[in-house]
């Protein structure tokens, strides 16, 4: 399946456990509705992936986990909280870079509308203020 189909059917799994549970409940409740929701689609996706880091030769666990990955190659992190900060977006890049995966989706349920709580984020790109993309993958 390819990333957009992919990333478009995690979307309509987040809109379709918003709509009956709204906002206000703790990011494991939409994680367990939105596991749900991804396996009555058909897709393959781990829970709560371990995510270890690897540094000067050794790979050190430090307790870092994927909320979730979705088919092998979308990492989607839940938040619920009053609203989506820089910093939730820079773990969703540090995390791509981390697996080598390319595509993230960053969802805050906490939105009153599901659609405005989600982001997409890929490796390498970012998407400047004046809303249109520019290579980031300097470093």
């Amino acid at each position: 399946m390819e990333e957009n189909e992919i990333t478009g059917n995690i979307i309509k799994a987040a809109i379709e456990v918003h709509k009956p549970l709204g906002p206000g409940l703790l990011e494991s409740a939409y994680q367990s509705c939105l596991a749900h929701e991804l396996q009555l689609m058909g897709l393959s996706f781990e829970k709560e992936k371990s995510l270890p880091i690897e540094y000067k030769g050794i790979k050190l666990d430090c307790g870092y986990r994927l909320d979730l990955l979705v088919e092998r190659q979308i990492i989607v992190e839940i938040k619920a909280g009053e609203r989506l900060l820089p910093i939730h977006e820079a773990q969703v890049m540090t995390y791509l870079r981390l697996t080598g995966l390319r595509l993230g989706l960053l969802m805050n349920f906490h939105s009153p509308v599901m659609k405005d709580g989600i982001r997409r984020i890929v490796l390498g790109f970012r998407k400047p203020s004046n809303g249109s993309e520019t290579n980031n993958d300097k470093n």
